[in-house]
């Protein structure tokens, strides 16, 4: 009727028209816009019998009294509008109800047990309320024993479906699809023996379909999909249901074999069992359903060949068998079913050609999907003849030849998927002329031609490409020359992939204005020049791999402006400076790869802001200072790739925070100090490399480190651990084992000494009392050499602190010396010789025999030394007050006239 506004309040009260409308039995305002409120006064006419205001804008509730004045109500329909609030308890009084609709609105709450009192009730329908109806389905709706239909889809019930529902024998049609049911089918669900149509789709429900289901004979339609029905098919299957014409089992855990018997349902227009578990083969006997229109069993694991007997479905309009495991050639009596719009044999073992007169005998084609199978050939022209044909795949198998160039004939293709196959250019040196001819194309969407070795050349009429296309993947097609600049013009571009090619040339300026990119690949080309500042305009980009090519210059700092970037991967180019400040704000950013290029400066603590990040790759390049602690806030991170820098300083100690960590190579650095223990925890862990750094002490031992090798920590300072490392051994037990050895033999010896001291001062004393004036004898003890025995060097790790650089109190042309305290308590210097350089053994040698025999007041006396195969050590006298050099040369020292 086209009315619009709110319906006036003063309708239900009708005082001055009251005497011409005693007899209002129908009150109906469907289809058109009215708004606001139901009036309650509406409900107070007690002569209406049916309510229809279905397909409005209404809002708001309904009164709670809805039936108090009006008990001869027989239909209420208020579908499709915006009413909200709970469903009156009161509609249980309106005894009189037949039909209640209240489907397509935003009503709440659970459904009142009230309604199981409307003995005549026959249809109700609740279905679609923005899934805001809730609670278990009522077992009082069995009351309601002349039910026709009960819908109540698309809402959020849950519990079991009651077994009273079995009783309800006048069912026709039950809905209960998409809602969060849980158990199984009722076997009393057999009992409704007039029931046509059995929706349950998307519900929950599990178990195997009681075959009881099956022995209906009134069904019409079984919807199940989309559930986790287990167990297989009844072989009878098709004995009690000669009126089934939709049998839709997809998306479930059914197994065993499809029966055969299916070929008996002569009414069968649609099975669906795709995506379950069925084995064995089709059975030939599916080419008995003449009136089958779609057939659907991919993704299952369906062997043997495709029947011919299918070449007899006249009538089929979507025949899909993939994914799955068939094997043979296609039987050519398949591209015989003329009218057949959809064909899809996806991910198989198929072989063999296509026919040449496929496009003769499909006219009607509008989908072909092949792609994943063993099909070799060439692309049958007869092809071009398919003029409906939107979606071509044939990706992913062997086809040789040319592409054909006038494939734009094809003009309502929006899908074309030639990838991974054999295809060539007819002219290698020339551009792609079929991307020309697609230019005709008007509604072309996706165009994926990557892994085919085309060896063209992209033509500047890319830019001329439908408006609406989204998607270019032409990866590694061998393609040559530069990024034309039209392809700016495709403003809806989402995926450009041009990446492991041949490509020259610069990145185009213009590529700023794709702003509705998201995914951009160039990477594998040998691009130059810098990154232009306007990729910084794509502000939906996500994915940007600019990687392997000759890029120069500096990482634009408006990248930190992209806030939906997931991935960034600029490695091996010739970036150079450092890394803008503003890429570390990227709190989103999954993947950061900036490996192999030439950038410096110092890691910021703001690294640790990414807490996205599953990888980050920064190695090979001129990182120095420290790795930020904040690093350890990275608990995604899944690797870490710092080797080949000039990092220094220690591992942070809280590394064992990165509880995602599988990956942690700092190969390559100058990394002192030891290695956190914390890294046990990291359970995850499978690589790491820490080799070619300045490490010491200990290598933890537990958790992951029980699966390393000593490749994971070669040429260090002076690691030690378990003998699979390769090291020397930390002999922390031995040491006590050692000093508790020492104190057995060395405290008797000491007593016997002390007694043979206690005699010679005795003596010695005598004879001062006799000789005190004749002779005055004064010895200075401490010019005596004492003499070591050689120390090992466990001792010296142990004296220097593993030679930490606390301890270096200088550096020499051909070693360093570290102050070091003995298990004794006597303070060393311990001279280092480096045996990597030149001569150090013969130097080592040298020293060591001159210095033992010459005994000089300014020179530090050798106490011991230490020297094996790969270490060279001399252990002297520590000087407290520095060396000569110090005092006469150094601006902070001075000596006076007397020193």
């Amino acid at each position: 009727m086209g009315l619009e506004g709110t319906i006036a309040p003063q309708v239900g009260n009708l005082s001055f028209l009251m005497s011409h409308l005693r007899n209002l039995k129908i009150l109906s305002f469907r289809m058109n816009n009215l708004t606001g409120s139901i009036p309650a006064t509406i409900f107070n006419i007690s002569s209406l019998l049916n309510i229809s205001l279905s397909y409005n804008s209404l809002s708001g509730s309904l009164p709670m009294n809805i039936c108090n004045t009006n008990p001869k109500l027989k239909e209420l329909n208020l579908s499709s509008n915006h009413l909200s609030g709970q469903i009156p308890n009161g509609l249980g009084q309106c005894i009189k109800l037949q039909v209640i609709s209240l489907s397509y609105n935003e009503f709440t709450g659970s459904i009142p047990r009230g309604i199981g009192e409307l003995v005549e009730l026959r249809r109700l329908s609740l279905q679609n309320n923005i899934n805001n109806l809730k609670g278990e389905i009522p077992s009082t709706l069995s009351h309601c024993r002349e039910l026709q239909k009960l819908s109540l889809s698309f809402n959020q019930f849950t519990g079991r479906i009651p077994e009273a529902i079995g009783s309800l024998s006048n069912l026709e049609g039950l809905y209960l699809g998409y809602n969060k049911l849980a158990g199984g089918i009722p076997k009393e669900m057999g009992n409704l023996r007039n029931l046509n149509i059995l929706s349950l789709t998307s519900s929950g429900l599990s178990g195997p379909i009681p075959t009881e289901i099956f022995n209906i004979s009134s069904l019409q339609e079984i919807h199940l999909s989309n559930n986790s029905f287990s167990g297989s098919l009844p072989m009878d299957i098709c004995e009690h249901l000669p009126n089934l014409k939709g049998l839709y089992l997809a998306i479930n855990q059914l197994s065993g074999s499809t029966p055969r018997e299916i070929g008996n349902l002569s009414k069968l227009e649609q099975i669906y069992l795709g995506r379950n578990s069925f084995t064995g083969t089709i059975p030939p006997s599916f080419g008995n359903l003449t009136a089958l229109q779609d057939l659907q069993l991919g993704e299952n694991n369906i062997q043997g060949n495709i029947p011919k007997e299918l070449g007899s479905l006249i009538n089929l309009k979507f025949l899909n068998l993939g994914p799955s495991n068939l094997t043979g050639i296609v039987p050519e009596a398949i591209f015989n079913i003329s009218k057949l719009p959809s064909l899809s044999l996806v991910l198989n073992h198929l072989s063999g050609s296509l026919p040449s007169s496929i496009g003769t005998w499909l006219p009607d084609l509008e989908g072909l999907y092949i792609g994943g199978n063993q099909f070799s050939g060439i692309i049958p022209l007869s092809i071009l003849n398919m003029s409906k044909l939107t979606v071509l795949d044939i990706s992913v198998n062997f086809f040789t030849g040319y592409v054909p160039k006038d494939l734009g004939n094809l003009r309502r293709l929006q899908y074309l998927s030639l990838s991974r196959n054999q295809l060539s250019n007819e002219h290698s040196d020339s551009e792609l002329a079929f991307l020309t001819s697609l230019t005709n194309c008007n509604s072309l969407r996706n165009l994926w031609i990557s892994g085919n070795p085309l060896k063209g050349i992209i033509p500047n009429s890319l830019g001329n490409l439908s408006i609406s296309l989204e998607s270019i993947v032409a990866s590694g097609c061998q393609l040559r020359g530069t990024i034309p600049t039209g392809i700016s013009y495709l403003t809806n571009l989402i995926d450009l992939r041009l990446d492991d090619n041949n490509l020259t040339g610069l990145i185009p300026t213009s590529s700023g204005r794709l702003q509705k990119l998201q995914v951009l690949y160039f990477s594998q080309n040998q691009i130059h020049g810098p990154i232009p500042s306007g990729l910084c305009h794509l502000a939906n980009l996500g994915f940007l791999d600019l990687s392997s090519n000759k890029l120069s210059g500096t990482i634009p700092g408006c990248f930190g402006n992209l806030t939906l970037l997931r991935g960034i991967d600029l490695h091996s180019n010739g970036l150079a400076s450092e890394v803008p400040s503003s890429l570390w704000t990227l709190r989103d950013l999954l993947v950061l790869n900036l490996s192999s290029n030439f950038l410096n400066s110092q890691l910021p603590l703001e690294v640790g802001n990414m807490k996205s990040l599953v990888v980050l790759d920064l190695s090979k390049n001129q990182f120095s200072g420290n790795i930020p602690s904040t690093i350890s806030l990275l608990q995604n991170l899944v690797q870490l790739h710092l080797s080949h820098n000039k990092l220094q300083g220690h591992m942070p100690p809280n590394f064992g925070d990165l509880v995602s960590l599988e990956c942690l190579d700092l190969s390559g650095n100058n990394l002192s100090g030891s290695i956190p223990k914390s890294l046990e925890a990291l359970k995850y862990l499978k690589y790491l490399n820490v080799s070619v750094n300045k490490l010491q002490r200990e290598i933890p031992n537990g958790g992951p480190f029980a699966n390393f090798t000593a490749e994971s920590f070669i040429s260090n300072l002076a690691l030690c651990g378990a003998p699979r490392f390769q090291v020397m051994a930390c002999e922390k037990d031995t040491r006590r084992h050692t000093k508790s050895l020492l104190l057995k033999c060395i405290v008797p010896l000491a007593v016997s000494l002390s007694i043979i001291i206690v005699v010679v001062l005795f003596v010695l004393r005598k004879q001062r009392q006799t000789k005190s004036e004749a002779l005055q004898v004064q010895v200075d003890l401490t010019l005596l050499p004492r003499m070591r025995p050689m120390i090992s060097h466990q001792e010296l790790l142990y004296a220097t602190n593993y030679f930490d650089e606390e301890n270096l109190i200088g550096k020499g042309s051909l070693g360093m010396v570290y102050k070091g305290v003995l298990s004794d308590g006597l303070i060393v210097a311990v001279k280092v010789f480096n045996v990597e350089l030149q001569g150090a053994f013969k130097s080592f040698e040298v020293e060591y025999e001159v210095m033992q025999n010459i005994r000089h007041r300014n020179l530090a006396k050798i106490t011991s030394s230490c020297y094996n195969l790969d270490f060279k050590a001399l252990v002297l006298e520590y000087m407290p007050n520095g060396s000569l050099e110090k005092w006469l040369y150094s601006h902070n020292y001075f000596l006076d006239f007397v020193q």
